[in-house]
């Protein structure tokens, strides 16, 4: 019997979740979990990289202790995030997405090449955390000296495994860096901001081989296997574990968000920019998609308000609220208040609308504002694409959600087609199975 191993990684946890074929039939395992989360130095956000390695090796251990035969594994984690190495040394702090360092590099940024232009290159919506604003601000901060590699959070854990840096298509094309017609990171952008072309690496396709384990690394974790590429980036691959009969719009639900659909090439037209839609890299199709700020800010509640609350029991809370006042969720204050409830209040306040009274109040107009969230994004997406879409098809965590999923419903006036699966970790797995 085959088996393989996926470590699917997400801003608030991971897990290390082995799959096998029987019966034709994809059977899975999970072996591991721990928690994640952006820690605070210096007054910035940062990601603690030697506790995600020493996470992955801790689950390994696990899983080949189970599961001797391994035949491979692979990593994916969100988008953007990086490492950057002077030969095998890595530059600290590795900055997290959340961190608000990247004020000035945007300005600068888009002085050099106007978004407009970057749009028509590379078919990215404008987040403050594209890796391109980021990479900007190392090197106005002088970070970039020196630096022989920049990975992606992914191939930078692989790499740490395998002592092999392999760089992936559909992470690489979250940085806002990659051209969407070669498919190839863009010299001419990396020229005109100056950065070091000598970072510029070639995109390897999903199910490409890394290497094996670092013998070192065998010897800790107990046993050997390859290494390869998945889609890296988490969506890349929770896209690939959707079984569709016909093409349909998707929603990836966790910490963001993701809805779009599958297209065969990139849509980089001016409607496109003007409603947020991003291109990223599929497994041999382009996503057309939009990030929309997602369980985070539920999340953020939850932690503030009620840490010991169940999430069932959160929802049917929500549920008994009246309360339907609609906030951007998309809008800046919401990326990493000190307070999210207090965030919700001031938004609705400024505007003299009505506030939220109690908890369910807040958890109510958190859900709404995402399911009208999602209605906003599917009128853009139909008439960006010339097409009406019957369902949504909702994967991840928040696919358990029944009454965010009757909230969508009731505001998209879709059919959602709810899938409660580990779909980041069965694209992962998939991928892997396909070599």
């Amino acid at each position: 019997m085959k088996s393989y191993l996926a470590i699917d990684i997400g801003a608030s946890s991971g897990r290390h979740i082995v799959g096998y074929m029987r019966d034709g039939e994809l059977v899975t395992e999970e072996l591991y979990r721990f928690p994640n989360g952006m820690d605070t130095v210096d007054g910035h956000l940062v990601w603690d990289t030697d506790r995600l390695f020493s996470e992955v090796k801790a689950g390994l251990k696990i899983a080949l202790a189970k599961y001797p035969d391994l035949v491979s594994l692979s990593i994916d984690t969100w988008g953007v995030d990086y490492a950057l190495l002077r030969g095998d040394k890595e530059v600290k702090p590795i900055y997290a997405y959340r961190d608000s360092r990247v004020e000035k590099p945007i300005e600068e940024v888009h002085k050099i090449i106007p978004f407009a232009e970057l749009y028509s290159r590379t078919g990215i919506q404008f987040n403050t955390f594209n890796t391109i604003y980021q990479l900007y601000a190392d090197k106005l901060a002088g970070r970039l000296e020196g630096v022989t590699d920049f990975l992606m959070l992914p191939e930078f854990l692989m790499y740490k495994l395998t002592g092999k840096k392999v760089k992936e298509f559909t992470e690489a094309t979250t940085t806002g860096l990659v051209n969407s017609e070669t498919l190839e990171f863009d010299r001419e952008i990396w020229a005109r901001l100056g950065l070091p072309e000598t970072l510029i690496a070639p995109i390897n396709a999903p199910g490409t081989l890394v290497g094996r384990l670092k013998p070192e690394v065998a010897r800790e974790v107990g046993g050997d296997l390859d290494v390869v590429l998945c889609a890296t980036h988490d969506t890349g691959s929770a896209v690939e574990a959707i079984d569709m009969e016909t093409t349909a719009p998707y929603i990836s639900s966790g910490t963001w968000s993701l809805l779009g659909v599958k297209t065969p090439k990139a849509i980089t037209d001016e409607k496109s920019r003007e409603s947020d839609y991003s291109n990223e890299g599929g497994v041999g199709y382009n996503r057309y998609q939009k990030n929309i700020t997602g369980m985070w800010i539920i999340q953020s509640l939850r932690r503030e308000m009620c840490p010991d609350t169940s999430w069932g029991e959160i929802a049917d809370m929500a549920a008994t609220s009246s309360f339907a006042e609609v906030f951007d969720v998309n809008a800046p204050v919401f990326m990493a208040p000190d307070s999210m409830k207090g965030a919700i209040y001031d938004y609705f306040e400024s505007r003299g609308l009505p506030t939220p009274a109690c908890d369910a109040d807040y958890f109510n107009a958190a859900y709404v504002s995402l399911a009208v969230g999602y209605k906003r994004a599917i009128d853009d997406l139909e008439a960006n694409t010339g097409r009406t879409y019957t369902e949504i098809y909702i994967v991840g965590g928040g696919a358990k959600n029944g009454y965010l999923n009757a909230l969508t419903e009731k505001h998209t006036g879709k059919r959602v087609v709810a899938l409660p699966i580990e779909a980041t970790a069965i694209g992962n797995l998939k991928i892997q199975m396909k070599r």
